[in-house]
């Protein structure tokens, strides 16, 4: 890659992230549209939204990406991800779709464009999919670990649930008699086919740290159906499927450890 290029990408790569989190803290402090995230999230109330400190997470997230910026900025070795130009080329034109993707969602979430927001949500997801494809299968250094798959393994994780979340608030907007009559029916089925796509993901991807953030999110909901400001523990069906599938989650995370430890051991 022409040298002039290279840092030409790493510059836009900064720039777009330090866009997205002005956005992200306009939408808190403005707040974009006089409502906060949240506030948008309560206005299409479900029995699938997790509680708000759930949210917390996208600190996480977001310190861990400015891990990734900074990391793409040091000259790798010879052994890095970001040493292969091809590879390294396109991971910084994902991050930077991914992002403006992200500041994209925002606005359409704040100004209710519901369905607007679901098909951005969408094209989000799809994207770090292909990212996390591309680094399930790459070789990776301790440090590449760190700054460049486990951001995205926990990106990858938060959105798959907000996907689900963001679909489900869809479905409300719409005010379908059936699905008002049936939220519990539909939500304990969105609950086990998230569970399912989650369990997967862990395995095909041997991510655990995808599975932690899944963890997070279902705790969040569970969180919210017990509380006393929640759901107050009105819908004991919802309940018991996240407690299940917490569980669950959490046995598929403690298998693909076990399983990780002993293909290390063969490779040594």
């Amino acid at each position: 890659m022409n040298k002039n290029k290279f840092i030409g990408a790493k510059i836009v790569v900064t720039i777009i992230y330090i866009v997205m989190i002005a956005t992200n803290a306009a939408a808190v402090l403005l707040p974009l549209n006089g409502m906060t995230t949240q506030e948008v999230s309560d206005s299409y109330p479900n029995l699938f939204a997790p509680a708000g400190l759930t949210f917390a997470i996208w600190s996480v997230i977001y310190l861990l990406l400015a891990g990734f910026v900074v990391y793409q900025w040091f000259k790798p070795t010879n052994q890095s991800i970001l040493a292969k130009e091809q590879l390294s080329k396109k991971l910084r034109a994902l991050f930077i779709v991914s992002s403006i993707l992200n500041s994209v969602w925002l606005f359409a979430w704040q100004y209710l464009l519901i369905n607007l927001s679901v098909v951005i949500m969408l094209a989000l997801l799809a994207v770090l999919v292909y990212i996390n494809q591309l680094l399930a299968n790459a070789t990776l250094t301790k440090k590449d670990y760190i700054f460049v798959r486990l951001p995205f393994s926990i990106y990858f994780g938060w959105i798959t649930i907000a996907t689900i979340a963001n679909i489900t608030a869809f479905l409300v907007d719409k005010n379908s008699a059936f699905l008002q009559n049936n939220q519990v029916l539909w939500t304990v089925v969105i609950l086990i086919v998230g569970l399912l796509i989650i369990s997967a993901t862990i395995i095909r991807n041997r991510d655990i740290p995808y599975g932690l953030a899944a963890l997070w999110a279902y705790y969040g909901i569970l969180n919210k159906h017990q509380a006393v400001d929640g759901w107050n523990g009105a819908y004991p069906a919802v309940i018991v499927t996240v407690i299940i599938s917490l569980v669950i989650l959490a046995i598929v995370c403690i298998y693909e450890l076990v399983v990780g430890i002993k293909r290390k051991k063969n490779v040594i």
